[in-house]
């Protein structure tokens, strides 16, 4: 989501050969390959097919095969994108190899080095070339960290791209109709973070918060696989007919269920941007966020583990006395060409260091 933006943009200039590396570090076909058809990408050009592990054998898997792509290679540029484990193995491949990076998504910080994401941010941002913010707190924390503001380029949120112009397409999918929902009469959660998952006592506690809830409002739960397996491994059963446990779904019946829900329940974070521009109240099941202009200018209510403020907040949304929020600047659709733009006309080469 975060990369086809760009991919279009590029793909504008006939000067720019785009090569597209996926390290299948998500392998499932409901959490990979859906999306490259969805978004209308053909299949990666490479695929190092690195599958799951810990986080460093995952990391250093993918930069050891990374590392014979960009040899044989040899590109002007790389692009890394958000937070994963991807995007700091190729960006610290790269550095060593004196390839510039740039990297999307830059500058943001949860200030929970607790999270791996956190860690993969904050050596992306170090090693990176030329960074790409979201928002301007980005460039904020950036500045604070002692990189140089000629490197930094705010260019807005490219999740808003991809959601702008699927957003067409995903409103009348059938996924409404096949589930019997109704515009505003359900809520929507997911769930994968390890804070929530790997802790069987907060694990736990949001299940029953859920199952009380329920009785309020149909709960539509697409289940990340990572749940799944933990749910089942702590012997957790959601005994009700309210909530409805689903399989991943594609981006397009995702946005769908985004777009017509009561409220999210959710601790990811690319979801707190898209409710925002939806203007759909979510609740972040987190103590922090990295995405904090989702929480001061959007829709967003971070609750952290307590289950009582999940419940009021829960109420103030049912009651219509939760707070709207506002869409922040240059999260219009429009971040792929800039982030094209500076590219193209080579606004980062003189800061390369090689």
């Amino acid at each position: 989501m975060k990369m086809t933006p760009v991919y279009i943009a590029l793909q504008a200039f006939p000067e720019v050969k785009q090569v597209i590396v996926h390290t299948g570090q998500h392998y499932d076909d409901n959490m990979s390959k859906v999306f490259f058809d969805e978004l209308g990408l053909s299949a990666p050009d490479i695929n190092l097919e690195v599958g799951s592990g810990s986080h460093a054998a995952q990391t250093g898997q993918i930069m050891m095969r990374c590392e014979d792509v960009m040899r044989e290679h040899q590109p002007d540029m790389v692009l890394v994108y958000g937070d994963v484990n991807s995007t700091v193995a190729a960006a610290m491949v790269c550095s060593k190899l004196w390839i510039p990076v740039g990297h999307v998504e830059a500058g943001l910080r949860s200030f929970d080095r607790r999270m791996p994401e956190e860690i993969n941010r904050l050596l992306t941002d170090q090693i990176s070339d030329v960074l790409f913010t979201p928002s301007l707190d980005g460039n904020h924390n950036l500045e604070r960290e002692g990189i140089p503001a000629s490197k930094v380029h705010f260019v807005g949120n490219p999740m808003i791209d991809t959601l702008v112009r699927l957003l067409p397409p995903a409103e009348p999918r059938p996924i409404l109709r096949d589930q019997n929902l109704s515009p505003q009469g359900y809520a929507l959660v997911t769930l994968h973070r390890p804070s929530n998952d790997d802790n069987e006592d907060n694990l736990r506690d949001i299940m029953q918060a859920l199952q009380a809830l329920s009785t309020d409002l149909p709960i539509i739960f697409p289940v990340h696989p990572r749940t799944l397996s933990k749910l089942t491994a702590m012997n957790i059963a959601l005994n009700n007919s309210q909530i409805r446990l689903l399989e991943p779904l594609g981006y397009l019946d995702f946005l769908c269920l985004q777009k017509h829900a009561k409220l999210v329940i959710t601790d990811s974070g690319g979801i707190q941007e898209e409710t925002t521009y939806l203007q759909v109240p979510c609740l972040t099941l987190r103590e922090n966020t990295e995405r904090p202009v989702t929480v001061e200018e959007g829709t967003n209510q971070l609750i952290g583990r307590d289950m009582s403020a999940l419940r009021q907040a829960w109420k103030d949304i049912l009651t219509g006395q939760a707070s709207t929020g506002k869409i922040p600047d240059q999260w219009d659709g429009n971040a792929g060409m800039r982030v094209a733009d500076i590219i193209v006309n080579r606004q980062w080469e003189q800061f390369v260091s090689r």
